[in-house]
């Protein structure tokens, strides 16, 4: 009995020619793309009436930069459904960047654009992350352990970010840090030992030996990290998560102490 051999050139065919789910959306994008670019033709109008104000180019001028990179969990059950969420109007959600399971990366947005993905957040004075950071989302329903291919792969982004943007090893972090109390992501499986390893995040050594001055504060301490104080519970929780990996116990005992004087001391 003779093989059927189908052709190459039949196989491509029938990919191009496959639905696309994401047409859509990527209509969209281009279109909302033209749409801004338009938008930074236009020469702005007098914002002080009867001031004489005439507009005049400056030739010093580039893209805004990120700042920051805040890694999520998606609180999804795969990769297809935050894809789909992100390229519906009716979300008002986003992110750069999706990280799959397989450890497949989409990117979603131009670096220099501004994604929906931080909402209500604050870390030192910056009350608006949106504007100055990265978006990551990484596939994970919350409550199940990040695969060695996603965290490979965001390492390999990271590095990448890192480099271009020139972002300050410490503004790697969570949106459960940047939004405490309202966020827990991502989960406290993350590696972020790994990552601050590898130069994304601040880590702590080894505090055995390590005698804390007697007059430290630990709030400030945490409010010297980034943390928006408004909430001392739920930062301590995000705290801990972070780096204790420890969703229990919401309360400072001495070696967290020790840990949060070195943190302090490296921003």
């Amino acid at each position: 009995m003779m093989r059927k051999i189908v052709s190459p050139i039949i196989i491509v065919l029938l990919w191009s020619c496959a639905p696309n789910p994401y047409r859509t959306s990527n209509k969209m994008y281009k279109a909302e793309i033209k749409n801004l670019a338009e938008k930074l033709k236009q020469k702005p109008p007098g914002y002080v009436a009867d001031s004489g104000s005439i507009w005049i180019g400056t030739t010093n001028f580039d893209l805004r930069k990120p700042n920051f990179v805040i890694i999520h969990h998606t609180a999804q059950n795969s990769c297809e459904q935050t894809l789909h969420t992100f390229t519906i109007t009716r979300s008002q959600v986003s992110a750069h960047y999706v990280i799959c399971k397989d450890g497949t990366v989409h990117h979603m947005l131009n670096d220099y654009l501004r994604a929906w993905q931080a909402g209500v957040s604050k870390w030192g004075n910056n009350t608006d992350i949106n504007s100055s950071s990265i978006g990551i989302e990484i596939d994970n329903n919350g409550f199940e352990p990040f695969t060695d291919m996603q965290i490979s792969n965001l390492i390999l982004l990271l590095d990448t970010l890192k480099k271009k943007y020139n972002i300050p090893t410490p503004n790697f972090i969570g949106h459960g840090d940047i939004a405490p109390g309202r966020k827990v992501d991502p989960n406290w499986r993350f590696p972020w030992k790994t990552l601050a390893d590898s130069g994304f995040g601040n880590w702590f050594g080894d505090t055995t030996n390590l005698v804390v001055p007697p007059n430290f504060d630990y709030l400030l301490a945490l409010r010297v990290i980034g943390y928006d104080m408004k909430d001392t519970t739920a930062v301590i929780a995000a705290f801990k998560r972070h780096w204790l990996q420890d969703t229990i116990n919401i309360h400072i005992n001495d070696a967290d102490m020790k840990i949060l004087y070195t943190l302090s001391k490296k921003m």
